[in-house]
């Protein structure tokens, strides 16, 4: 779309701060804008100033604006802006890209369709890989100049371009990109208002307000009228030029029609104008612009000439009039015309009358069928014009509805509700039950739970003894935070239940002992575990008596069964791993909290096993919502253990983009603590502390309970690695249930003990530490669990340490490690081997203390946990031990690139890919310091002085096999 441009004056300092910006995107570093002010005062033209600017300046831009009658079409913004670009591309552009990321796009943009795949993309819980496929072809158009992507209107953007571009706003491309916004402030969504304030705080958007003009800057738009003019507009330019476009017309009150802007507050006599210049209209031209008005904004002359009911010889002939009266403007597409400002369109729309306005809509709706567009394309005119009982419109939404439903559930949970409202009194309730439950899943896959529960709730009432509904219900309530209130209904669709023993009533009672959970009421949940148990294996469900079992191994644990928890473990795993895929995935939550219960008891390689598998063929079946995050997030925490930490991270970061965008506060929070234990495992601090302090000030908004604590425990963690001891000990002890932590279940209790004790360890509190050691061993005892009983010796290790008994600390220490060895966390293991190091040091055993240290370092820098290794060798080098671990050395006597390091090799293919050198840093766990230095001799090696040199080389090289 090309960006209509009038006169231009002032907003120099504002052309100013954008042109500072482009300075940093034409060195590869992307960023954004958000550009703000009232309606009419004058975003669009400063957007196509800024623009034509650009691309005179070798920049390639393109612009898209969404529009306010056609807020349901997803993505609308971005095929605006995009679409009739990529139709030109060369295949060859595209052919880059990987194929999951091609066929996502496909279902993105028209022009792109037959880029799709038989895989037909990610599901609706995966549906950030969209925005990641968004991202990567942004990054390739960027590849050849820098790319600057203008969007305008963005106040009235569809959901899924709001998801896309909060997902933007959050991990911008890496390369240059600039990404302009332009929106009234008030009327912004709110996911993207919270997403443009986060961007804010991280420094990655410039916000810039439009004001009004100067009385001269006034006078330079119109003339010498401004002086009559200026207070009345208030230095508005619209409306300026709307008032002074009056001066002079004859004036006819009788013949000037009553223009309507509702919700627009626009000065009388400027409505009046807009009145008076829509009256200058013959009749024809002014049903064409009224046809226009109902077709869209851009429309083509097709639509609107069927809006009017008039051919499209004389919907041209009255184009033509509407170009000369300046009211529609051509666009760079043929047969495509835009209104010269929304505030046209609304006035010519609201002006319409409303029996006639049904009309104009019903004959765009019948030229879309005539033409084959889909069922979302003719769903904007359908809603609007359809007759209750009309099942045909119904069916059109219903079809609307599934079709958006996986990109862009909002507006698929609108068209769901748009077909009840004309479902026919009479149609089956089944039919009725069935869009109610699409509704419900589309409105929840929008974060949106109040709406979901409401609809739910309506099913009920039709169908008030539907298991399966109440189920529904209950996990929206859980949702909700309502977990009482989902408890009691779970309970009551048991005992509702004619057969007790049936696969509806252990469903049922599985769900309650989830929700017991989250209740924290073990012993409760023991016994609903123990019924579900015996009901299952009654009715001889293999998939269901090993979710029951999974629990039930959890309740043990939870409870200090440990034998009992093992025993009831292994035959849930013996289930499962009897289970074909087609079975599992009839109850994929029979793996998913088996898998759940092997990482907080400490089973990882067969917890790993477990969810891996579950996680493959949810995928492949579609399945998702709740259960798949709860996956990410137990495979995420179980890789962390296993020393997987770029698996791990890569996965949760996913897993954190879903939860954002299912407004799951749950969710969000616990994959973010997650995050941050990977983070710190990894050695990304700051990154670690963001991630973790993000999760805790969401936590605020949950029930006090598990979650809320993990949430403080993982800032607790957090903090202490930045030398905030006071700060962590507060958190563990305001937050986690005091001294003991009882707020905290399971094995990771002895794990955040011993960080209370490390806490008090720096504050020079030894009471106070040792009695968080005591307290750990206390627990790790009535657990019997090897993890918790590994963090609770290394916990007294410390202690031990700091108190001067480095014998009796390297003995603890030792064990720590043989029993994280023993369960498969290699990462525990090495720090354990650390702390061992140290007291066998102090102790004077230098040998025993370096091979210690040396294996600590080696594990530690095959997981990738360089921060820790690095501590390791510092240890190492105390006691004279010197360090011989260096990249591989480039070729002896070569020149050029060859003579490039590995490591160096690496830093220069990120320049490649348009990193800056914080990215770079952050993805090779270097300092930015470390980086600059890599930098210096690469550009001595290769023979270049800029990036964009080294860049060209690297690319030719590699051309060439390097």
């Amino acid at each position: 779309m090309a960006l209509l441009i009038d006169q231009f004056v002032g907003r120099v300092e504002e052309l100013g701060s954008f042109d500072h910006v482009l300075g940093e995107v034409d060195e590869g570093v992307a960023s954004a804008i958000v550009l703000s002010g009232e309606p009419g005062i004058g975003k669009t033209r400063f957007l196509a100033e800024f623009a034509r600017s650009a691309d005179e300046n070798g920049r390639l831009v393109l612009a898209g604006s969404a529009s306010e009658l056609e807020r349901d079409l997803p993505f609308s913004v971005f095929v605006d802006a995009l679409d009739e670009y990529l139709r030109g591309l060369a295949p060859a552009r595209l052919a880059v890209l990987d194929d999951d990321v091609r066929t996502e796009l496909s279902h993105v943009f028209p022009s792109l369709s037959a880029l799709g795949t038989a895989s037909g993309g990610a599901s609706q819980h995966e549906r950030y890989r969209s925005h990641r496929a968004v991202r990567a072809l942004l990054e390739e158009l960027a590849k050849t100049r820098p790319l600057v992507l203008v969007l305008d209107d963005v106040h009235w953007a569809d959901s899924a371009s709001v998801e896309l571009l909060g997902a933007l706003l959050r991990r911008p491309p890496a390369a240059g990109v600039l990404i302009v916004l332009a929106a009234r402030p008030r009327q912004i969504a709110e996911r993207l208002s919270v997403a443009i304030e986060r961007a804010d705080r991280a420094g990655a958007v410039t916000r810039i307000e439009l004001g009004a003009l100067t009385a001269l800057e006034a006078r330079q738009l119109v003339g010498e009228e401004a002086a009559a003019l200026y207070d009345e507009s208030g230095g508005n330019p619209f409306y300026l030029e709307q008032l002074a476009r009056s001066l002079g017309r004859q004036r006819d009150a009788d013949a000037a029609p009553y223009v309507s802007l509702s919700g627009i507050e626009v000065p009388a006599a400027v409505a009046a104008s807009l009145g008076e210049e829509l009256g200058l209209l013959s009749a024809a031209a002014r049903r064409v612009l009224e046809g226009a008005s109902v077709a869209g904004d851009p429309f083509e002359p097709e639509l609107a000439a069927a809006a009017a009911a008039t051919s499209e010889a004389a919907a041209m002939e009255a184009i033509d009039e509407l170009l000369v009266l300046d009211l529609v403007r051509s666009t760079e597409v043929p047969r495509r015309f835009r209104f010269r400002h929304p505030l046209i369109r609304r006035a010519a729309y609201e002006a319409t009358p409303g029996g006639w306005r049904l009309g104009a809509h019903e004959r765009c709706a019948d030229l879309l069928a005539a033409r084959g567009a889909s069922a979302a394309a003719r769903a904007h005119h359908v809603e609007r014009s359809a007759r209750e009982g009309d099942v045909e419109a119904v069916a059109v939404l219903r079809e609307a509805g599934e079709g958006a439903a996986r990109l862009a559930p909002a507006s698929a949970a609108n068209w769901f509700a748009q077909a009840l409202r004309l479902l026919p009194a009479s149609a089956p309730s089944n039919e009725r039950i069935e869009l109610l439950l699409a509704q419900s899943a589309a409105e929840t896959a929008s974060g949106h739970f109040t709406a979901s529960h409401s609809a739910l709730l309506e099913a009920l009432a039709i169908a008030p003894d539907d298991e399966t509904v109440a189920r529904k219900c209950a996990a929206v309530e859980s949702l909700l935070g309502r977990h009482e209130q989902a408890g009691a209904r779970l309970a009551s669709a048991i005992e509702r239940l004619p057969d007790q023993d049936s696969a509806a009533a252990v469903a049922l009672m599985n769900e309650l002992a989830v929700n017991l959970v989250w209740r924290a009421k073990y012993e409760e949940l023991h016994a609903c575990a123990e019924r579900a148990v015996g009901a299952a294996r009654r009715l001889g469900d293999r998939s269901l008596t090993a979710a029951a079992l999974a629990l039930l191994t959890m309740a043990e644990s939870m409870t200090g069964g440990a034998e009992r928890a093992e025993i009831c473990r292994r035959e849930a795993m013996a289930l499962v791993d009897s289970l074909s895929d087609d079975d599992l995935a009839r109850h994929l939550e029979s793996a998913t909290r088996l898998a759940g219960t092997e990482l907080y008891g400490g089973w990882y390689a067969d917890g790993e096993r477990h969810a891996t598998r579950a996680l493959a063929v949810g995928r492949a079946t579609g399945q998702g919502g709740e259960l798949f995050l709860v996956l990410v997030m137990t495979l995420g925490g179980l890789w962390r253990m296993r020393g997987k930490l770029a698996e791990a991270g890569e996965l949760l970061d996913g897993g954190i983009e879903a939860a954002r965008l299912f407004g799951n506060t749950h969710a969000l929070v616990w994959s973010l603590g997650s995050r941050s234990a990977t983070a710190l495992h990894a050695g990304d601090v700051d990154l670690a502390l963001a991630a973790a302090q993000e999760g805790f000030d969401l936590s605020a908004s949950l029930d006090e309970g598990f979650h809320s604590a993990e949430a403080a425990v993982d800032l607790a963690r957090a903090l202490l690695e930045t030398g905030e001891p006071q700060r962590a000990v507060d958190l563990l002890l305001g937050h986690a249930g005091g001294e003991e932590l009882v707020l905290i279940a399971g094995g990771p209790r002895a794990h955040y003990l011993e960080s209370l004790a490390l806490g008090w360890v720096a504050l020079d509190r030894p009471a106070e530490a040792r009695r968080a050691a005591v307290a750990a061993e206390a627990w790790a005892s009535a657990l019997e669990l090897p993890m918790a009983v590994a963090w609770a010796n290394r916990a007294t290790a410390a202690v031990d340490l700091y108190t001067g008994n480095a014998s009796a600390a390297a003995e603890r220490a030792l064990l720590a490690a043989a029993g994280a060895e023993e369960v498969g966390a290699p990462i525990e293991a090495a720090l354990s081997r650390t702390l061992a190091g140290r007291a066998l040091a102090q102790s004077g055993e230098r040998q025993r203390a370096i091979a210690e240290l040396q294996n600590a370092a080696a594990t530690l820098e095959a997981c990738g946990a360089l921060r820790w290794r690095a501590e390791a060798e510092r240890e190492l080098r105390k006691l004279g031990h010197r360090i011989h671990r260096r990249t591989a050395p480039g070729k002896n006597g070569a020149t050029g690139l060859e003579a490039l390091t590995s490591r160096e090799l690496q830093v220069a293919r990120l320049v490649v890919d348009r990193k800056t050198n914080p990215q770079i840093a952050a993805e090779l766990f270097l300092s930015q310091k470390t980086v600059e230095t890599h930098l210096r001799n690469i550009f001595r090696k290769a023979d270049v002085s800029s990036r964009v040199d080294l860049a060209r080389a690297v690319e030719r090289a590699e051309s060439n096999g390097l």
